[in-house]
């Protein structure tokens, strides 16, 4: 496994993170949960990424269990707010003082630790003064309770603003936890600019898009049975932007690069997110432990640039590039 620090503070974390979304609590039974966390420590992965939405609440409490027991000194563990939990009353979401004080208390007591290393403003709030969220990220950093403080999908000019609030507070906004794939590369244009000049890094999740540039999709065919465009409790309503055959054939079309550089197309994907230096790590999702030994193999690989250009021409036009399309997937008020 190889190490990245993050943002410009002397924090390192694996180059590969196992986060839970879609998985821990919901669709993946918890012996199965524990197997993959287990392989993830195997394998080297120190970080890992959860947030108390993911299958309300549930997901932080898997992980806290299957972490049991390891040196805490030993994991980066991080989580997020701003989504709701529990009954989703008027203050249970967002980024108020009232919500962000009480849902690290929540975070601490199901992960089973004293502290998390980085908690992250899963959105951003449009409804809450950033003044007012940055202050109480300051008090929960004074506090112990978090040592760095990230944002999630937040575009260039709110990472801008949130910086230069986190330097009036004294504490490090050190990362940005967008989606980043070969195929969705919205935040090349203005975000990563930004955060390079204010030392924020990526901590990019769905590198390998939903499981599509795996290449198990195949164009003008049903989706494998078990598959995540088949599960209707959120992965095929995540994935559906994909399932276009123009999409398919174009990924299909990666294998031959994958067997020059004697990966699975799976690696490839994930390689491909970390040759961009201002990505600190990629979050690997698994329902199985085999999964989680696959993808790690990513770490550390090099692609030549010339096979950077290949994969840029044979993707061609379905990439989407977009910088707008991260404040237009924000949402726009408070959710409940």
């Amino acid at each position: 496994m190889e190490f990245r620090h993050l943002g410009r503070s002397g924090l390192k974390i694996s180059e590969i993170t196992y986060g839970n979304w879609l998985t821990h609590g919901s669709q993946v039974e918890n012996d199965a949960a524990t197997a993959c966390v287990r392989a993830a420590l195997d394998a080297g992965i120190t970080t890992f990424d959860t947030a108390d939405v993911y299958a309300n609440t549930a997901a932080e409490t898997v992980l806290g269990q299957a972490l049991k027991g390891e040196r805490r000194e030993s994991l980066e563990i991080m989580t997020k707010v701003y989504f709701p939990t529990g009954p989703k009353g008027p203050n249970d979401s967002g980024l108020s003082r009232k919500h962000i004080s009480e849902s690290i208390e929540g975070s601490l007591r199901r992960l089973g630790t004293d502290h998390v290393d980085v908690y992250q403003a899963h959105r951003y709030d449009t409804t809450t003064p950033l003044e007012e969220t940055m202050q109480a990220f300051a008090d929960v950093v004074r506090s112990g309770k978090a040592l760095y403080i990230g944002v999630s999908e937040w575009t260039a000019e709110q990472i801008r603003a949130g910086h230069a609030l986190s330097r009036e507070l004294g504490f490090q906004l050190v990362s940005n936890q967008p989606q980043y794939s070969a195929l969705w590369r919205v935040i090349e244009g203005e975000v990563v600019p930004t955060s390079r000049e204010v030392g924020v890094s990526q901590v990019v999740w769905s590198p390998i898009a939903q499981g599509v540039l795996t290449g198990k999709y195949r164009p003008g065919a049903e989706p494998p049975a078990g598959s995540r465009a088949t599960d209707e409790k959120g992965g095929r309503q995540m994935i559906s932007r994909w399932m276009r055959d123009e999409v398919l054939e174009r990924v299909q079309k990666l294998r031959g690069v994958a067997a020059e550089l004697d990966l699975s197309m799976s690696q490839l994907a994930v390689a491909w997110v970390l040759q961009n230096d201002n990505v600190a790590t990629a979050i690997i999702g698994a329902s199985r432990p085999e999964q989680v030994t696959e993808n790690v193999a990513a770490a550390g690989v090099v692609i030549p640039a010339e096979l950077m250009a290949r994969i840029d021409d044979l993707l061609g036009d379905v990439v989407e590039r977009d910088p707008g399309m991260t404040a237009r997937n924000a949402p726009t008020e408070r959710p409940s």
